[in-house]
């Protein structure tokens, strides 16, 4: 028997069954489902995001799905505090946390930890921003290089909030993101057993799939959701901003291209990401529980009894 509680991973590329997965693992063995999907965070993007309908929600509790606003940025060690609470209060509950979702970096994050960056203070935020918005993209990466030249070359221009995170975290500390992020993480941020669920389709079921979500999208108010939030004159930079859907559908809007390729642009995009997702979990996740399709039933009873077996092992 052991003292460590139990959480359930459910990892996935997108659109592959993580959300009604995560559900049934949730309605069988009494489950919290907390997101770990870094756009689903998001409250202004229900729909680019397949986030979870009022019918899942009102089946399970689910947590952390459009808890922020598109104005600001979730970091992994943000969406990790917030991750530690909720595990804690579905442990406080009786519940079994249940995380799904895609983003690498929070499961990463999640089961082995995070090296900490220190608390940087406002006025180099501030100093960061200023400065950017002054000398734009291109002349702040030229400062950025004289700092952090590793941070200056990988980041593109119009990437506004990691260039000025950057420049904030080296004039504030004196060393680079990059020697911060390298070091050694003290474990995980929660002590806990861990099991993990992949999701692997087959890689054209899962691009048809992707084709097919998206079209529904459309029918389901995708473009008046991403109407809304142009409307804001938010940071292109923002993570939101960037979400898939939102730039391809963004130029249609501003009249720089039709619908039609617009979803053609977006519908690429996905199957990109997609694939750099899949590559992901067969090289980085040492998965309990390997279902190589899209989830339906006879993935639903491999989940079932990986999860059983899980529990019923912190019993002996």
């Amino acid at each position: 028997m052991t003292d460590l509680n139990p959480v359930v991973i459910i990892a996935g590329p997108t659109a592959s069954g993580k959300s009604a997965l995560a559900l049934d693992v949730a309605r069988e063995f009494s489950g919290t489902v907390i997101n770990a999907d870094s756009m689903q965070v998001y409250e202004d993007l229900s729909v680019l995001t397949a986030r979870p309908g009022e019918g899942s929600e009102a089946a399970v509790p689910h947590r952390l799905f459009g808890v922020l606003p598109a104005s600001e940025g979730c970091s992994a060690g943000r969406w990790l505090k917030m991750a530690a609470a909720e595990i804690e209060a579905a442990w406080g509950d009786g519940r079994l946390p249940v995380m799904a979702g895609g983003t690498g970096l929070y499961l990463k994050v999640l089961t082995e930890g995070l090296a900490e960056i220190p608390d940087i203070a406002d006025e180099f935020n501030d100093h960061a921003r200023d400065l950017y918005d002054r000398l734009g993209g291109e002349a702040f990466k030229d400062e950025l290089a004289k700092l952090d030249p590793v941070a200056a070359e990988s980041l593109p221009a119009g990437d506004s909030q990691r260039l000025k995170r950057a420049m904030a975290v080296v004039r504030a500390t004196g060393r680079p993101l990059a020697d911060w992020r390298g070091e050694q993480a003290e474990g995980p941020a929660v002590a806990a057993r861990f099991a993990t669920i992949a999701l692997i389709p087959g890689r054209e079921d899962l691009y048809a799939a992707i084709d097919a979500r998206f079209e529904a999208m459309i029918g389901e108010g995708a473009l008046d959701e991403v109407k809304a939030l142009m409307a804001r004159g938010l940071d292109p930079g923002l993570p939101a901003m960037k979400a898939l859907g939102v730039p391809e559908l963004g130029r249609h809007l501003a009249g720089q291209t039709t619908l039609e390729d617009a979803v053609l642009a977006a519908k690429q995009a996905t199957r990109n990401f997609a694939k750099r997702q899949l590559t992901w979990l067969r090289n980085q996740v040492a998965a309990d529980c390997v279902i190589e399709a899209a989830y339906g039933p006879e993935g639903r009873d491999k989940a079932f009894s990986l999860v059983s077996e899980f529990l019923a092992a912190a019993e002996v």
